[in-house]
């Protein structure tokens, strides 16, 4: 979901974002590699913490192939499921592992710029994404996320954060070096700026990505 200079691959082809594997050659093997991570857990417990019920409709940012919605539209079959990304190929990819499920259904475009009407959701997920956007682009997609929300609903957020001085795990320190990774209090004070009411919700220490945090983002009643 990454807004970021054009990058020019070995297929010529170039991108206003960053592709959900970093580079489309690799996507094939990016489900692979998530799991190897063990990103399914943590989705599982994303999942767990959104408070999903029957008759929502929840919305994912930056679904890249769409794991995070799958997991969630087979855990509660009742909400209706939207997954958004700018990368065609990994939303064709996404299409594919429905196997012709319903009530979920995946979009092209931008956190920044949501194709959505305003409060059309109960629930906005976001996994592992807001990491690769500068202040501006986070502020914009939280912005966005609270638009199309309904009063009382919730922002689920799955990120890495913590100290960037002493980080820990091989993608923390490279997210550190770019300059996007959040700190401690960077993610909070960002959605209480775009009008959230915020918690930090859980932590958990991951052997790659370093420390990760799950945070629960209210839109006010």
């Amino acid at each position: 979901m990454t807004k970021h200079p054009p990058i020019k691959h070995a297929d010529g082809h170039r991108h206003d974002y960053l592709p959900a594997a970093g580079r489309d050659a690799f996507l094939p093997f990016y489900d692979i590699l998530s799991s190897a991570l063990g990103v399914p857990k943590l989705h599982r417990a994303l999942i767990d913490r959104a408070e999903l019920a029957d008759g929502q409709v929840a919305l994912e940012i930056g679904c890249g192939t769409g794991t995070l919605c799958l997991r969630a539209k087979q855990a509660h079959p009742g909400v209706r499921v939207v997954g958004l990304d700018p990368d065609p190929l990994a939303l064709a990819r996404a299409r594919r592992k429905t196997g012709g499920l319903t009530g979920i259904r995946f979009e092209q475009g931008y956190a920044q710029r949501l194709p959505f009407d305003d409060a059309a959701f109960d629930r906005v997920l976001s996994s592992l994404m807001l990491h690769h956007l500068d202040d501006d682009g986070k502020a914009a997609s939280l912005a966005e996320a609270l638009r199309v929300l309904r009063p009382g609903g919730s922002l689920y957020v799955l990120d890495m954060t913590g100290d960037l001085h002493g980080v820990h795990g091989l993608m923390a320190r490279r997210m550190s070096r770019s300059g996007h990774r959040a700190g401690d209090d960077d993610l909070p004070r960002l959605l209480a700026a775009a009008g959230f009411a915020c918690d930090e919700v859980a932590t958990h220490r991951h052997r790659v990505m370093g420390r990760v945090a799950f945070y629960r983002a209210v839109r006010p009643a």
